[in-house]
């Protein structure tokens, strides 16, 4: 756990069209937000909402929550205009959809050189196609730039012609891909969206899911999901016990050969589980305060 990690349990689309939900997003208690360019704006209204997304980017009004603005893809109209003008505004990161391949990012990354991005503007790079799943690795490795992926899920199960089930069974070899790929190249990586904002169940179960298998937090569509998701993806007040239960167990036993807590055996292994527990509680007690 590196001095400067971040949370990321929500990070939460706006569509940078909408005037109103960019202020309202001031207000919302996500860890991040991304500002899109994307989807959620209709072609004609494409301009317009990017400079909006710049604006609000350069605007320093948001607080703590780190500001990423999502561009067009690299085979729209209106890519290397959103590229150019993201560059210049210099936001926390520049999302990036359909990132498949190494040599995709490190074109991305020249672009980004060529416009004058700031050092401090990242790439986050959407892995969303079953070839991004199979080269995910060499993604994440690609460019020191590049700190986070963000799964695509809506996409991915479109190209593998999949449904959309409790469980997300055919999501999960993909999911699993990627989420090695993060872990072996110390990439931060967050989940896909949850599409029915009114089943808070299904949203919840997935959430929990996704913390399960190892993700740092999940992409959200609604501000309503972002209590459960802030809940779901930070270590409870249970977990940061043990944690420095652990800790000081571990401390109290040094040179005395087995360290036990409450019963249980404790190794460097979980030392270290505890530590990154801590760690995440603590930067997220910092993001709150």
């Amino acid at each position: 756990m590196t001095a400067d990690f971040r949370p990321r349990r929500s990070v939460l689309y706006m569509p940078s069209s909408n005037e109103r939900a960019l202020e309202k997003a001031k207000t919302i208690p996500c860890d991040a937000l991304i500002l899109d360019l994307e989807d959620a704006v209709a072609p004609d209204a494409k301009p317009a909402a990017r400079d909006a997304a710049c604006a609000a980017a350069t605007s320093g009004a948001y607080g703590r929550r780190e500001v990423t603005i999502r561009v067009n893809g690299a085979d729209t109209e209106w890519h290397a205009d959103d590229l150019a003008a993201a560059c210049a505004a210099g936001p926390d990161g520049i999302v990036v959809p359909k990132v498949s391949s190494a040599d995709e990012v490190l074109a991305l990354v020249d672009a980004m050189a060529a416009h004058g991005a700031p050092d401090h503007t990242a790439l986050w790079a959407m892995v969303e196609t079953p070839r991004a799943m199979l080269h995910a690795e060499e993604i994440a490795a690609a460019s020191e730039r590049l700190t986070v992926l963000v799964m695509g899920t809506n996409d991915l199960a479109k190209e593998l012609y999949a449904e959309h089930v409790p469980g997300r069974a055919p999501l999960l070899t993909g999911l699993s891909l990627a989420l090695l790929a993060a872990r072996a190249t110390g990439t931060a990586i967050v989940d896909g969206v949850y599409n029915d904002v009114k089943d808070t169940d299904g949203f919840l179960a997935e959430c929990r899911q996704g913390r399960e298998m190892g993700f740092d937090g999940k992409t959200l569509v609604h501000p309503g999901q972002v209590e459960g998701a802030n809940a779901a993806f930070a270590p409870n007040e249970q977990a940061v016990e043990d944690a420095r239960g652990i800790l000081q167990a571990w401390e109290d036993g040094a040179g005395s050969g087995v360290v036990t807590y409450q019963g249980r055996m404790v190794e460097s292994l979980h030392v270290d589980t505890a530590r990154r527990t801590l760690a995440v509680h603590e930067a997220i007690s910092a993001l709150a305060g």
